[in-house]
């Protein structure tokens, strides 16, 4: 395991209260998982930046995953064998890191996400 504990910057907690807000859903990680796997999805790769852990949204590995954490981790090793880093602890946490808070803020900034169902969209787009 590469990562334990989650503990996210000030501005995105501000911007996953927004997200609480606006989507009905309550729980941070829930979001959170929304977010990594939106970033996922981006075909570039997250630009390298120092993230401040100075809020006190923290979580575990466990609680950010739940009952699918052991999938999360192999869809961020093969994102970070994709984008061609080594797959070495450090880079592992480091990509999860860039990618959660990228996720995040693209959520945040989404300017259609008004609701749940506008989340859903995203995943799920209409044929």
């Amino acid at each position: 395991m590469s990562i334990e504990n989650i503990r996210v910057s000030q501005t995105a907690k501000d911007q996953l209260i927004k997200l609480k807000r606006v989507t009905g859903i309550e729980h941070w990680n829930v979001l959170c998982r929304w977010a990594f796997c939106v970033s996922l999805a981006e075909g570039s790769i997250p630009p390298i930046s120092k993230i401040p852990a100075d809020s006190n949204v923290e979580m575990s590995w466990r609680v950010f995953g739940g009952r699918h954490a052991d999938l999360y981790l192999v869809l961020l090793k093969e994102r970070v064998l994709r984008d061609g880093l080594p797959l070495d602890q450090d880079t592992i946490g480091q990509q999860f890191r860039l990618h959660l808070h990228r996720g995040i803020s693209y959520l945040a900034g989404n300017k259609g996400l008004r609701k749940i169902d506008d989340l859903i969209a995203l995943a799920a787009p209409a044929a």
